[in-house]
């Protein structure tokens, strides 16, 4: 029989699936012997499924030729392909359509208990990029897919990671873990912007937010000095950037609760006694910058050249938070 011919698209999807399997650096010599296939004709340490998941398929054939052996492309494909087969872990599920997994599915039942809504975007939650990165490859963009999903599991399936994490937090309601993975109020129900925005300065390390927190006048002590003088400028305004591009997702989705503050803010309540439920004045600090452009009218650019070259407060939020 012809060994089968894959394509790019073949290599793109084995090799990024490879990325999480618990055999990525297990030799393919041995993981050809395992499969019982023609033997890999590479040897030594670097031999491994590591050292090619992340080139292209250009970039596979031509390392491979390089090695003088440019047939075993679909050969490694091969190997890895069949490897997944018995090293997917979520390789066996429960075979059922989605409309009868849903019935009776108590992580369903969780959520609605605790009044966090199923359509809620996975890509919204503080899971890791490697769990995200899986929940993409399985078409998981709500919390209601990643629900059935994880309740059409083979029980014998063993989960680890941030899947794991939020599938107890769910299972237990354990509402401390669900405030780490997404925008939940402890004590409360539903999920709120305030938390939203805290999640993604949480997860910024403690020498980034001194560092932003300088930004905007704060005094630091002289050990956190030290730890933000660590950073380059780049890294700061990168920082920022992206925390803002974070922000816009969260007021997109809280669309309805940013309308809602903006009324009372226009009609002379506080910024501050809003965000007071964070309980992190760090977290206040910057939620507060971040909402600072959907909430109060643009300074004049007079005012904003001006507070640029004093080193203010708008100036800071210019430079760093601004939107143009």
């Amino acid at each position: 029989m012809a060994e089968k011919k894959f394509t790019e698209k073949d290599w793109d999807d084995i090799r990024m699936a490879f990325h999480t399997s618990i055999m990525v650096d297990t030799s393919l010599v041995s993981l050809a012997q395992n499969l019982d296939t023609d033997a890999w004709p590479l040897t030594g340490e670097e031999e491994t499924p590591a050292k090619y998941i992340d080139l292209s398929y250009a970039e596979l054939s031509r390392t491979l030729s390089l090695a003088g052996c440019p047939e075993n492309l679909n050969h490694l494909i091969g190997i890895l392909r069949d490897t997944m087969a018995f090293d997917n872990p979520f390789g066996e599920m429960v075979q059922q359509t989605e409309v009868h997994a849903s019935k009776d599915n108590q992580l369903l039942k969780n959520f609605a208990k605790v009044e966090i809504p199923e359509s809620y975007p996975i890509g919204l939650t503080q899971l890791s990029s490697d769990t995200l990165e899986f929940c993409q490859r399985e078409n998981l963009s709500t919390l209601a897919q990643f629900a059935v999903f994880a309740q059409g599991m083979s029980k014998t399936v063993i989960v680890s990671g941030d899947f794991r994490k939020l599938l107890n937090a769910v299972a237990n309601i354990d509402e401390s873990a669900l405030a780490e993975l997404m925008p939940f109020r402890t004590g409360g129900k539903g999920l709120h912007l305030p938390e939203a925005l805290a999640l993604p300065v949480n997860a910024l390390a403690p020498a980034m937010r001194y560092a932003l927190l300088r930004n905007f006048g704060a005094q630091l002590t002289r050990e956190e000095t030290r730890e933000a003088d660590a950073l380059s400028e780049e890294e700061v305004a990168a920082a920022a950037a992206a925390l803002r591009a974070r922000a816009d997702q969260f007021f997109a989705w809280f669309a309805d609760e940013l309308a809602e503050l903006k009324v009372q803010v226009d009609e002379g309540g506080s910024i501050e006694r809003y965000l007071m439920v964070l309980n992190d004045p760090v977290a206040e600090t910057l939620a507060s910058v971040l909402l600072q452009p959907y909430l109060k009218p643009a300074p004049p650019v007079q005012e904003v050249k001006k507070a640029k070259k004093t080193g203010g407060f708008l100036g800071s939020l210019a430079r760093l938070f601004g939107k143009k």
